[in-house]
């Protein structure tokens, strides 16, 4: 599933993700934002990995905020940003 958002002032958020037996998985999230330091990429796709595909918007916005910590920097991106994009391919990919 393909799910894009474009943060308001900030850059796209593009997250792929596959729904394994009602739970997130294989997610990758990309776009054209930048992250410090680079390994907080990693944290957010395995904080996602795992939780019920049916986990509100905010619930995962609170997952990502949990998985970068208080020394990570994102330019054009938002937490909230990343759990709308989220939202959105298990949205799309439930109406497929």
């Amino acid at each position: 599933m393909h799910g894009e958002y474009k943060v308001p002032g900030g850059k796209l958020v593009v997250v792929d993700l596959a729904d394994n037996g009602g739970h997130l998985a294989e997610v990758r999230v990309s776009g054209d934002f930048f992250l410090e330091p680079d390994s907080a990429l990693d944290a957010i796709n395995e904080a996602l990995c795992g939780l019920p595909v049916d986990t509100s918007q905010a619930a995962l916005t609170e997952a990502v905020e949990a998985a970068l910590g208080e020394h990570v920097s994102l330019y054009g991106i938002t937490p909230e940003g990343v759990a709308i994009a989220v939202r959105r391919a298990l949205d799309t990919g439930a109406n497929a």
